[in-house]
């Protein structure tokens, strides 16, 4: 049953910040015994429209996607110098799980939904495909909650 709230009750995606992705992709496929993804960097500002804490922001991150498992995506982000939620969460907690996501749509109107309970945005973006929200669900839940809508 979907969860009213989100319109969803999968969890898709864990993602954790790392200092060093090459070194922890290689560790992570090891252990798992799985094939090391490609290791990608985000757009830049003109197509990711990066914002953090409201503003517009350069943030990059290397990723690497692990969809080995059937039932959740492992997501590894080593964040750049610039401002972000990535970049705040390594400086401030260091490398461990940064976000819990799930697939949504209408995702603006979930954002406001969330607001209204007191849960914000902290960074939002745009990729290939889709759009990101991460929500400040921190003092309720525990974790960043990762809204994702793809097109």
């Amino acid at each position: 049953m979907a969860n009213e709230r989100l319109g969803t009750d999968v969890i898709v995606q864990i993602g954790i910040i790392v200092k060093d992705i090459e070194k922890t992709a290689k560790d992570f496929a090891e252990f798992f015994g799985v094939d090391m993804p490609q290791i990608i960097v985000t757009e830049e500002y003109d197509k990711s429209h990066t914002q953090y804490k409201g503003k517009p922001t350069n943030a990059r991150a290397k990723l690497a996607f692990f969809r080995n498992f059937k039932n959740v995506e492992i997501e590894l982000i080593e964040p750049d110098e610039n401002p972000s939620t990535w970049r705040e969460f390594l400086e401030t907690h260091g490398e461990g799980i940064h976000h819990i996501g799930v697939f949504v749509k209408n995702m603006d109107e979930k954002i406001e939904n969330l607001k209204k309970e007191g849960i914000e945005v902290v960074q939002k973006g745009d990729y290939t495909g889709g759009r990101y929200a991460y929500m400040d669900s921190t003092d309720k839940l525990k974790f960043i909650l990762e809204l994702l809508e793809n097109f």
